[in-house]
């Protein structure tokens, strides 16, 4: 029983740990210091929307991706994913659980 609950709370602590690192790993970036090709993108997309946070994240060691929450004139939130060269590469809209991607 006592090495159950050891099991068992080792597994919840390491579930704990590997997602905050992950989120350590993603750093909040200021619009100013994002990519020109990268805004433009956002841009594109948002339809004058207001860009409410913008993340920079490394997948794989080498390749640079963006995630720009952002909220449409419609008040539709959004959320876009572009690599650094300002190619889109996916779209999500959190309340309705549906993204788009680009193939």
């Amino acid at each position: 029983m006592n090495v159950k609950i050891l099991i068992l709370s080792s597994l919840m602590i390491l579930l704990f740990v590997t997602s905050s690192l992950a989120r350590v790993l993603d750093d909040n970036v200021p619009l100013f210091q994002v990519p020109e090709k990268v805004r433009q993108t956002i841009k594109e997309y948002t339809q004058d929307g207001m860009i409410e946070n913008v993340e920079k994240r490394t997948m794989k060691k080498k390749v640079i991706v963006y995630d720009a929450e952002v909220r449409k004139p419609n008040g539709e939130a959004i959320e876009i994913t572009i690599e650094e060269d300002g190619t889109f590469v996916e779209i999500r809209h959190p309340q309705k659980s549906k993204s788009h991607k680009l193939k």
